[in-house]
């Protein structure tokens, strides 16, 4: 499922899709019933309080004032005391526990997305752009922030106080009442105008959000490349064009804004002017009191106040909407690993086996055709060929990052979609070309082979690496803090740790993506030597890079052309004189040239 940089038909939020999102969000919120229930009890509450004021007015000018009397002028004061001491304490209670609920609300939601966002497997990683997806849990989850800290109280208040207020104004004078439904028809109409006006705005602005994200991350993270080839002045009036636009679509949407504010307005002012030009006349014909029609004007200020307010409320919960739209999108993105209901356990041990697979990328022309390939318990096969040719993906379906369009992988006659993730992931272990290490110590970040590994288990991992001394010796040990991505240590020495990780999982076998090939010669002497004692007796594929890797291998496969072209010992393929033999002879002779 991909996201679009405009707003298709099928993301605008019309009357269902509305419906559906306020149903799932009412499912996160079900943990949190009770705090909702007393935040609308509490809005009840206030809403009364504001209502009475206007009430307790009309009684202090006609029983008080007019009438003369003091003893009602004060009861009416202290009256209005206790109401606005009521209104305070309910409101401030409301706010309370609607900002648990929705706090908590938000809280579940950045957990489920993000867990789901890491059980996605790697095709979807291919499809869509990095800034996008963090902008699903940034930009996207913060919209949400103020519509669960004050708007969704504001709503619940303004939609009470509307309708108490009608009420009121229509017990009091139904003939002022009617006279304030002339402007309603303008105001009904403007509202359905802008509905739709910024409904489609504002989920064009989601979109140019995660976009611009998207071209910063870039930017950030091909900063050196940016900077090496001089390429600053380029990027910055690409970015300047993708920040342009979401410029635009943000005046967009305050342009959508911008007419319909003074509808609400006028409205307001025009009914006001109705009540004290026709109340007016009426006080004077002794058909009202004059605290009936300073009532009617009050209240009328409780109606289209509420009334201003949901229309600029509408824009955080169109935002809001949008925002949940794309995230409820994202978790209903099906995985392309899919768990198997039933899981089969794998055996300790076994051969893996490519049968008849076919492989294309999104539906794209094939990369892999009719692959059949047998990889023996404890062998070890070293894949080459040609940039693009489909090594790195052959040994990706065999460790099960992707699923072949047709045919099947099995391990020890198993088809590896039959077993969980967790089961694939302790019998093959993939070990990148650069090790990536999080945030935290080495002995976390070495532990992510086998969380549940303790300090003496991952002591002996190191051990049979002949790593130990090497880790020992770093500032801190095993307790040393690395930067995000490893920046504190070499490259060779964040390789370390992903081979400590790899034997710390202890899997049957193991997918390499050579992993001296950017070292430097010191470093990579270590590697090699921690290398050769991981894969003593594991299975192990080998993605070569440099072909005096393969030749130290029991079998090469060659991978040209979308098929495995030639497969055999080293020697067996040089004396062939094949395909093979030509590449072989090739990096011979650059090694010699250089």
């Amino acid at each position: 499922m991909m996201y679009s940089a405009g707003v298709g038909e099928e993301d605008r939020l019309d009357r269902a899709a509305a419906g559906r999102v306020i149903r799932r969000a009412a499912k996160f919120l079900a943990p949190y019933r009770s705090q909702v229930a007393g935040a609308v009890a509490m809005v009840v509450v206030s809403t009364a309080a504001v209502i009475a004021g206007p009430y307790l007015l009309r009684f202090g000018i006609d029983r008080g004032i007019v009438a003369g009397s003091t003893s009602n002028l004060n009861l009416a004061v202290a009256v209005y005391v206790v109401v606005a001491l009521i209104a305070y304490a309910s409101t401030r209670t409301q706010i309370l526990l609607v900002s648990r609920a929705g706090e908590g609300f938000l809280r579940d939601l950045r957990e489920r997305v993000f867990d789901h966002l890491l059980r996605l497997s790697m095709p979807f990683y291919d499809r869509e752009k990095a800034g996008v997806v963090v902008s699903r849990m940034t930009s996207d989850v913060d919209s949400l922030q103020e519509l669960v800290q004050l708007g969704l109280l504001q709503l619940a208040a303004s939609v009470l106080l509307i309708a108490g207020s009608v009420v009121v104004l229509a017990a009091v004078s139904w003939q002022l009442l009617l006279l304030c439904l002339i402007p309603v028809p303008f105001v009904v109409v403007a509202s359905l105008k802008f509905q739709r006006d910024s409904n489609a705005a504002y989920l064009t602005v989601r979109d140019r959000i995660g976009l611009t994200l998207s071209m910063l991350q870039e930017g950030i993270s091909g900063v050196r490349v940016i900077q090496a080839y001089g390429r600053e002045g380029v990027q910055i009036e690409r970015f300047a064009a993708r920040n342009d636009s979401l410029y635009r679509a943000h005046m967009r949407s305050v342009w959508v804004q911008s007419w319909y504010l003074p509808v609400i307005e006028g409205a307001s002012l025009l009914c006001t002017a109705l009540v004290v030009g026709v109340g007016g006349r009426m006080v004077t014909e002794h058909d009202l009191t004059v605290g009936t029609v300073a009532m009617f004007v009050l209240t009328l200020a409780n109606l289209f106040e509420p009334i201003n307010q949901l229309s600029q409320l509408f824009n955080t919960v169109q935002s809001s909407g949008a925002a949940l739209h794309k995230l409820f999108e994202l978790l209903d993105t099906p995985a392309d690993l899919p768990e198997p209901t039933e899981p089969v356990a794998l055996p300790q041990r076994g051969a893996l086996a490519v049968e008849g697979v076919s492989f294309s990328y999104a539906g794209g022309d094939p990369v892999l055709r009719d692959i059949d390939l047998v990889l023996a318990e404890g062998e070890k096969l070293a894949l080459v060929g040609p940039t693009g040719a489909g090594k790195s993906t052959l040994a990706k379906l065999m460790a099960r990052l992707y699923d072949p369009s047709s045919g099947r992988v099995t391990f020890a006659a198993i088809d590896l979609r039959a077993a969980s993730a967790a089961e694939l992931r302790r019998r093959i272990t993939v070990v990148p070309q650069e090790g990536f290490l999080f945030a935290a110590s080495l002995l976390d970040n070495i532990r992510i082979g086998a969380p549940e590994a303790s300090e003496g288990d991952v002591l002996a991992a190191l051990d049979a690496l002949g790593l130990r001394e090497r880790f020992e010796a770093m500032p801190g040990g095993l307790s040393l803090e690395v930067a995000e991505r490893g920046s504190r240590l070499s490259a060779g020495e964040r390789q370390l740790v992903s081979l400590a990780r790899a034997a710390l999982a202890d899997p049957a076998v193991l997918v390499l993506d050579e992993a001296t090939s950017s070292l430097d010669p010191g470093t990579e002497a270590l590697v090699e030597r921690a290398l050769e004692r991981l894969m003593a007796g594991r299975s192990v594929i080998v993605i070569a890079h440099r072909l005096s890797t393969a030749a130290r291998s029991d079998r090469v496969g060659v991978v040209a052309e979308g098929g495995l072209v030639e497969l055999g010992p080293h020697e067996e393929l040089i004396a062939a004189g094949g395909r093979y033999a030509g590449l072989y002879e090739s990096w011979v002779g650059g090694l010699a040239a250089s």
